[in-house]
């Protein structure tokens, strides 16, 4: 089984980089990897993409040896485990609410002795049954990252006891839906956020935990400082976005 680049990293104290990609097209993550990313992150919870496509972003980022994280959408077992019998590097499931919610996530995504995954071996992430089983589910435990991600302010109540969970490599801050759990939509200085994001960092850190977040040119160090060894920055539609809008707008000024 392929070495997990970013958890080699994180486990060697180096700082992982990431790149979010939202459009269906692999070559954007072939080029997000060929820029020298860690890590693209595609997301099912918000897109839902056709599995094919998911299939090929795994063959792009692989070819440059970097890794694809899958964010998963809530929903039964096998939403969970399909990117990684897809070979994806690991997964982020969305809004782990309580320390009920992480052990059940746990139990779906790892295999005994840890969990109970439910066991095939005859996709990617086996070779294809050419990896003995036990070899395989080791290797299935200990190379391919699960992603607990806190989002809201209830988990907050639970934070150490999931941390302290084994199973799991990293605690994931969003402050996009958790500003709005407090109230306070984009508010991205708002103390409750503020706190809430040290309070991960912290907890990670305690129970041998890596700790990841969102961010930016502006707030890296910052959160680098705080613990943060795993930092999204950016994402394809946002450059898209903006590089139009800077095109289009020399048209507007030409007019003048």
């Amino acid at each position: 089984m392929r070495k997990s680049r970013v958890l080699e990293k994180l486990r060697t104290g180096e700082l992982v980089s990431c790149f979010k990609v939202n459009l269906s097209e692999p070559r954007i993550c072939e080029i997000a990897a060929i820029a020298g990313f860690d890590c693209v992150w595609v997301d099912q919870e918000h897109i839902g993409q056709d599995w094919s496509i998911i299939a090929a972003n795994v063959w792009a980022t692989k070819a440059h040896n970097t890794d694809l994280m899958v964010r998963v959408s809530r929903g039964s077992y096998s939403d969970y485990i399909k990117p990684l019998e897809q070979d994806a590097a690991g997964i982020m499931v969305p809004h782990v609410m309580s320390l009920s919610d992480a052990k059940e996530v746990i139990q779906a995504t790892r295999f005994f002795p840890i969990g109970r995954r439910p066991l095939d071996g005859g996709n990617n992430d086996a070779a294809y049954t050419a990896i003995d089983l036990p070899d395989y589910m080791r290797d299935a435990n200990q190379d391919r990252f699960v992603i607990l991600q806190i989002e809201d302010p209830e988990a907050l109540d639970d934070l150490d006891a999931i941390a302290a969970l084994e199973g799991f490599d990293m605690l994931f801050f969003g402050p996009g839906d958790f500003s709005q759990g407090i109230g306070a939509p984009g508010q991205w200085q708002h103390p409750l956020l503020i706190e809430a994001r040290k309070e991960v960092a912290i907890a990670a850190k305690r129970y041998g935990k890596f700790a990841g977040t969102v961010g930016n040119s502006s707030n890296l160090e910052e959160l680098i400082e705080l613990g943060y060894q795993f930092v999204s920055t950016g994402a394809d539609v946002v450059g898209l976005t903006q590089y139009c809008r800077k095109l289009a707008d020399l048209f507007s000024v030409a007019k003048k």
